[in-house]
């Protein structure tokens, strides 16, 4: 089944006792038993649900996994997935992360013991110095949010499975239409599904995919114990919206290229980070593990006053928190995704008040390249 094809008819498809075409919402809390302990397959929502299991069987599919789960959040997930961790473990984690991630590594996580280190996942030398005897895994972003650095995944792989430690990838950026990290080594694959597996900003989500019966043990045991799972209503928009992954991506693809181009003519505009420049660090390296670079685009207008020129005057990039949408959404990460890390640890990694990051959508690309240009010299 190719990709076009699995994202339609992967996991279940239809309803077997009406003939639906698509999967039932399930909107039910709890289900009656035959018996004491003698249920049909689901006893409580918050342990399983059926049509958050399609999406979960959906998502097992197009990953190339071995069992999916969905979160009420990509934070949720997150969080689920490093509670399957231990009081004194240590993760090694890419610096460029998210900041929400951040946020959660540092400030929250880090209350109940789990031990994190930062370091730049694109050098394999730094990785493996920060590896310590009660390391656990090495959590990685690639492209990452919002300077789009690259980690070889393949390379990555060898190190985790060396030193026997879980190998963790959030893939929300490259989404499975572009890569599937389990295919280069990894054991556990994390989405923010509120991005482009939804991609019409109407629903919140997160999905976790692994690559064994023992992790898909550990992951559910906390989803079920925390209970931070996704509803049936948002369960079924997910689904909807995977569907129109593949087009949604190749267009997308087809628009951000055509406005990197724009972008690098504007003497305005410095320090472009698109995977897709041959000039990016790690565009071989991504185009080896990936079959497209994406909608993200981030660069530098000079300063913050510039930066907030630019999103006080656009009128087809919304100014938002999100990506991955059919419209094109615009930010400043310093001030918006990324405010949660301290402002000196964004300017060692690069984070400037002047960077701006889009996220182009499905609109006529010359209305977004007149767009940004009106708003860029108003």
């Amino acid at each position: 089944m190719r990709r076009k094809t699995r994202l339609i008819h992967g996991g279940i498809s239809g309803d077997e006792k009406t003939g639906a075409v698509s999967v039932p919402i399930y909107q039910v809390s709890t289900y009656k038993q035959d018996g004491v302990g003698k249920h049909r397959g689901y006893e409580y929502s918050r342990t399983g649900n059926p049509t958050r299991f399609a999406l979960e069987e959906l998502i097992k599919d197009i990953e190339g996994g071995h069992r999916g789960f969905a979160f009420g959040s990509g934070m949720a997930a997150i969080t689920s997935v490093l509670m399957t961790f231990d009081q004194g473990d240590h993760v090694v984690f890419t610096d460029d992360v998210y900041g929400g991630t951040y946020r959660l590594v540092s400030k929250v996580l880090n209350r109940f013991g789990l031990e994190a280190t930062f370091v730049n996942t694109s050098d394999l030398s730094e990785i493996e110095a920060a590896i310590q005897e009660n390391t656990k895994a090495i959590y990685v972003e690639t492209p990452t949010n919002p300077l789009l650095k690259v980690t070889d995944l393949a390379k990555v792989s060898e190190i985790a499975k060396d030193k026997n430690l879980t190998f963790i990838v959030d893939n929300t950026f490259s989404t499975p239409y572009w890569q599937n990290p389990i295919d280069q080594g990894a054991d556990i694959v994390l989405h923010s599904a509120t991005k482009y597996l939804g991609g019409h900003s109407d629903v919140v989500a997160g999905l976790v995919v692994v690559t064994s019966e023992e992790l898909a043990e550990k992951v559910h045991f906390v989803l079920n114990s925390s209970g931070g799972v996704l509803g049936p209503q948002d369960s079924w928009l997910l689904m909807r919206g995977i569907k129109t992954l593949g087009i949604r991506m190749e267009e997308i693809e087809s628009n951000t290229r055509e406005f990197v181009e724009f972008l690098s003519d504007l003497p305005e505009v410095t320090n472009i980070y698109y995977p897709g420049l041959e000039s990016h660090e790690g565009h071989e390296v991504h185009q080896s593990q990936a079959r497209g670079f994406g909608g993200m685009i981030s660069f530098d207008v000079g300063s913050g006053e510039k930066a907030d020129q630019v999103l006080r005057n656009v009128n087809y990039f919304t100014l938002a928190e999100s990506l991955g949408a059919v419209e094109s959404l615009i930010s400043v990460p310093a001030m918006m995704t990324h405010a949660s890390i301290p402002s000196e640890r964004r300017k060692e990694l690069g984070i400037t008040d002047g960077l701006v990051r889009v996220s182009i959508g499905l609109e006529d690309v010359e209305d977004l390249k007149e767009d940004f240009l009106q708003a860029l010299r108003k």
